[in-house]
Protein backbone atom coordinates (compact mmCIF):
# COMPACT_ATOMS: atom_id res chain seq x y z
CA UNK A 1 0.00 0.00 0.00
CA UNK A 2 1.56 3.29 -1.12
CA UNK A 3 0.29 5.29 1.86
CA UNK A 4 1.88 2.88 4.32
CA UNK A 5 5.26 3.42 2.63
CA UNK A 6 5.32 7.09 3.64
CA UNK A 7 6.69 7.55 7.19
CA UNK A 8 4.95 10.93 7.40
CA UNK A 9 1.50 9.40 6.97
CA UNK A 10 -0.61 7.58 9.56
CA UNK A 11 -3.41 5.51 8.06
CA UNK A 12 -6.36 5.73 10.47
CA UNK A 13 -8.66 3.31 8.65
CA UNK A 14 -10.21 1.93 5.49
CA UNK A 15 -13.88 1.72 4.47
CA UNK A 16 -15.53 -0.72 2.09
CA UNK A 17 -18.84 1.12 1.65
CA UNK A 18 -20.39 4.54 1.80
CA UNK A 19 -21.87 3.94 5.26
CA UNK A 20 -18.51 2.75 6.58
CA UNK A 21 -16.80 5.80 5.09
CA UNK A 22 -19.21 8.24 6.77
CA UNK A 23 -18.77 6.49 10.13
CA UNK A 24 -14.99 6.39 9.75
CA UNK A 25 -14.79 10.10 8.95
CA UNK A 26 -16.90 10.93 12.02
CA UNK A 27 -14.80 8.72 14.27
CA UNK A 28 -11.27 9.61 13.13
CA UNK A 29 -11.49 13.17 11.68
CA UNK A 30 -8.64 12.65 9.19
CA UNK A 31 -6.81 15.48 7.47
CA UNK A 32 -6.73 13.68 4.11
CA UNK A 33 -9.11 11.17 2.54
CA UNK A 34 -8.70 9.10 -0.66
CA UNK A 35 -12.19 8.37 -1.90
CA UNK A 36 -13.65 6.37 -4.78
CA UNK A 37 -16.58 7.76 -6.74
CA UNK A 38 -18.56 4.52 -6.90
CA UNK A 39 -18.78 2.23 -3.89
CA UNK A 40 -21.40 0.02 -2.23
CA UNK A 41 -24.00 1.99 -0.31
CA UNK A 42 -23.51 5.33 -2.03
CA UNK A 43 -21.15 7.39 -4.15
CA UNK A 44 -18.17 9.29 -2.87
CA UNK A 45 -20.12 12.51 -3.39
CA UNK A 46 -22.93 11.20 -1.18
CA UNK A 47 -20.36 10.37 1.49
CA UNK A 48 -19.16 14.00 1.49
CA UNK A 49 -22.74 15.30 1.60
CA UNK A 50 -23.51 13.13 4.65
CA UNK A 51 -20.23 13.71 6.50
CA UNK A 52 -20.07 16.31 9.24
CA UNK A 53 -17.93 19.40 8.83
CA UNK A 54 -15.09 20.05 8.87
CA UNK A 55 -14.43 17.80 5.93
CA UNK A 56 -10.95 16.47 5.21
CA UNK A 57 -8.94 17.26 2.12
CA UNK A 58 -10.28 14.84 -0.51
CA UNK A 59 -8.53 13.08 -3.38
CA UNK A 60 -10.80 11.03 -5.65
CA UNK A 61 -9.35 7.78 -7.02
CA UNK A 62 -11.61 6.28 -9.66
CA UNK A 63 -11.79 4.59 -13.04
CA UNK A 64 -14.50 7.01 -14.25
CA UNK A 65 -13.31 10.19 -15.90
CA UNK A 66 -16.81 11.71 -16.30
CA UNK A 67 -16.97 12.77 -12.65
CA UNK A 68 -13.88 14.98 -12.68
CA UNK A 69 -15.79 18.25 -13.07
CA UNK A 70 -18.15 17.40 -10.22
CA UNK A 71 -15.17 16.43 -8.07
CA UNK A 72 -13.59 19.85 -8.41
CA UNK A 73 -16.95 21.52 -7.80
CA UNK A 74 -16.85 19.99 -4.32
CA UNK A 75 -13.29 21.33 -3.90
CA UNK A 76 -11.48 18.02 -4.34
CA UNK A 77 -7.73 18.44 -4.01
CA UNK A 78 -7.03 16.07 -6.91
CA UNK A 79 -8.64 13.47 -9.16
CA UNK A 80 -6.63 10.32 -9.87
CA UNK A 81 -7.87 8.29 -12.82
CA UNK A 82 -7.24 4.56 -12.53
CA UNK A 83 -4.98 2.99 -13.52
CA UNK A 84 -2.43 5.57 -12.43
CA UNK A 85 1.32 5.34 -11.98
CA UNK A 86 2.78 5.12 -8.47
CA UNK A 87 4.69 8.32 -9.23
CA UNK A 88 1.42 10.14 -9.91
CA UNK A 89 0.03 9.04 -6.54
CA UNK A 90 3.21 10.05 -4.70
CA UNK A 91 3.20 13.46 -6.38
CA UNK A 92 -0.38 14.09 -5.24
CA UNK A 93 0.40 12.92 -1.72
CA UNK A 94 3.44 15.20 -1.52
CA UNK A 95 1.42 18.23 -2.63
CA UNK A 96 -1.37 17.40 -0.16
CA UNK A 97 1.10 17.16 2.72
CA UNK A 98 2.67 20.47 1.73
CA UNK A 99 -0.75 22.16 1.61
CA UNK A 100 -1.71 20.77 5.01
CA UNK A 101 1.58 22.00 6.47
CA UNK A 102 0.97 25.52 5.13
CA UNK A 103 -2.54 25.58 6.59
CA UNK A 104 -1.27 24.46 9.99
CA UNK A 105 1.52 27.05 9.92
CA UNK A 106 -1.00 29.79 9.08
CA UNK A 107 -3.24 28.77 11.99
CA UNK A 108 -0.31 28.75 14.43
CA UNK A 109 0.90 32.11 13.14
CA UNK A 110 -2.53 33.64 13.69
CA UNK A 111 -2.68 32.30 17.25
CA UNK A 112 0.82 33.59 18.06
CA UNK A 113 0.09 37.05 16.68
CA UNK A 114 -3.14 37.29 18.70
CA UNK A 115 -1.23 36.39 21.87
CA UNK A 116 1.54 38.87 21.05
CA UNK A 117 -0.97 41.69 20.58
CA UNK A 118 -2.68 40.75 23.83
CA UNK A 119 0.67 40.79 25.67
CA UNK A 120 1.60 44.14 24.15
CA UNK A 121 4.58 42.72 22.26
CA UNK A 122 3.35 44.00 18.89
CA UNK A 123 1.08 46.86 17.91
CA UNK A 124 -2.62 46.39 17.39
CA UNK A 125 -3.82 46.03 13.79
CA UNK A 126 -4.23 49.17 11.69
CA UNK A 127 -7.78 50.46 11.27
CA UNK A 128 -7.19 52.60 8.18
CA UNK A 129 -6.43 51.53 4.60
CA UNK A 130 -5.22 54.00 1.99
CA UNK A 131 -6.62 53.28 -1.48
CA UNK A 132 -5.67 55.00 -4.74
CA UNK A 133 -8.64 55.16 -7.08
CA UNK A 134 -8.58 56.99 -10.44
CA UNK A 135 -6.30 59.79 -9.27
CA UNK A 136 -7.89 60.05 -5.84
CA UNK A 137 -6.53 58.94 -2.48
CA UNK A 138 -9.26 57.40 -0.36
CA UNK A 139 -8.92 56.72 3.33
CA UNK A 140 -11.03 53.71 4.29
CA UNK A 141 -11.70 52.69 7.84
CA UNK A 142 -11.32 48.91 8.01
CA UNK A 143 -14.76 48.54 9.57
CA UNK A 144 -16.32 50.01 6.39
CA UNK A 145 -15.13 47.01 4.37
CA UNK A 146 -17.70 44.23 3.93
CA UNK A 147 -15.36 41.64 2.47
CA UNK A 148 -12.05 41.29 0.70
CA UNK A 149 -11.29 39.21 -2.37
CA UNK A 150 -7.87 38.11 -3.60
CA UNK A 151 -6.92 39.21 -7.12
CA UNK A 152 -3.35 38.04 -7.82
CA UNK A 153 -1.00 40.69 -6.34
CA UNK A 154 -3.97 42.93 -5.55
CA UNK A 155 -7.06 42.66 -3.42
CA UNK A 156 -10.57 43.87 -4.14
CA UNK A 157 -12.15 45.72 -1.23
CA UNK A 158 -15.95 45.42 -1.30
CA UNK A 159 -17.47 48.44 0.45
CA UNK A 160 -21.24 48.59 0.07
CA UNK A 161 -21.97 48.90 -3.66
CA UNK A 162 -18.39 49.98 -4.44
CA UNK A 163 -15.33 47.83 -5.15
CA UNK A 164 -11.80 49.21 -4.83
CA UNK A 165 -8.69 47.57 -6.26
CA UNK A 166 -5.88 47.84 -3.72
CA UNK A 167 -2.24 46.90 -4.34
CA UNK A 168 -1.41 44.65 -1.39
CA UNK A 169 -1.26 40.91 -0.97
CA UNK A 170 -4.04 39.12 0.88
CA UNK A 171 -1.61 37.82 3.50
CA UNK A 172 -0.10 41.26 4.18
CA UNK A 173 -3.51 42.90 4.52
CA UNK A 174 -4.80 40.11 6.75
CA UNK A 175 -1.90 40.72 9.13
CA UNK A 176 -2.96 44.37 9.47
CA UNK A 177 -6.63 43.64 10.14
CA UNK A 178 -8.21 43.06 13.52
CA UNK A 179 -8.81 39.30 13.78
CA UNK A 180 -11.70 40.01 16.17
CA UNK A 181 -13.53 41.77 13.32
CA UNK A 182 -12.33 39.99 10.18
CA UNK A 183 -12.22 36.27 9.50
CA UNK A 184 -10.51 34.36 6.69
CA UNK A 185 -13.06 31.94 5.21
CA UNK A 186 -11.11 30.89 2.14
CA UNK A 187 -7.68 31.50 0.61
CA UNK A 188 -9.42 34.04 -1.68
CA UNK A 189 -11.79 35.74 0.79
CA UNK A 190 -11.77 37.60 4.12
CA UNK A 191 -15.12 38.62 5.60
CA UNK A 192 -16.10 41.32 8.07
CA UNK A 193 -18.01 39.48 10.80
CA UNK A 194 -20.45 42.42 10.85
CA UNK A 195 -21.97 41.34 7.53
CA UNK A 196 -21.92 37.56 8.09
CA UNK A 197 -25.57 36.49 8.23
CA UNK A 198 -25.82 32.76 7.53
CA UNK A 199 -23.86 29.56 7.01
CA UNK A 200 -25.48 27.18 4.55
CA UNK A 201 -24.58 23.58 3.75
CA UNK A 202 -24.48 22.74 0.06
CA UNK A 203 -25.72 19.50 -1.47
CA UNK A 204 -22.12 18.46 -2.03
CA UNK A 205 -21.21 18.76 1.64
CA UNK A 206 -19.54 22.17 1.38
CA UNK A 207 -20.31 25.31 3.35
CA UNK A 208 -21.34 28.72 2.01
CA UNK A 209 -21.21 32.02 3.91
CA UNK A 210 -24.14 34.32 3.11
CA UNK A 211 -23.47 38.02 3.68
CA UNK A 212 -25.86 40.87 4.40
CA UNK A 213 -24.92 42.29 0.99
CA UNK A 214 -26.36 39.18 -0.70
CA UNK A 215 -22.95 37.76 -1.62
CA UNK A 216 -22.53 34.00 -1.17
CA UNK A 217 -18.94 32.88 -0.63
CA UNK A 218 -17.54 29.35 -0.30
CA UNK A 219 -15.94 28.43 3.03
CA UNK A 220 -12.72 26.45 2.75
CA UNK A 221 -12.63 22.97 4.24
CA UNK A 222 -9.83 24.01 6.61
CA UNK A 223 -11.87 26.94 7.98
CA UNK A 224 -15.26 25.29 8.47
CA UNK A 225 -14.87 24.28 12.13
CA UNK A 226 -13.53 27.73 13.06
CA UNK A 227 -16.32 29.57 11.21
CA UNK A 228 -19.00 27.47 12.88
CA UNK A 229 -17.70 28.56 16.30
CA UNK A 230 -18.09 32.29 15.60
CA UNK A 231 -20.38 34.23 17.90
Amino acid sequence: MLLAEDPGVTVVGEAGSGDEAVALLARTHPQLCFLDVQMPGGSGFEVLARAEAPLPMVVFCTAYDQYALEAFRVHAFDYLLKPYEDSRFRETLARAKEQLSREEAARLGEQLRAKAVEAGLVSAPSSRIVVRDRGRIIFLEAEEIDWIESADYYVELHVGARTYLHRESMAALENRLDSARFVRIHRTAIVNRRVLRELRRTGSGGLVAVLATGAELPVARSQQARIRQLR
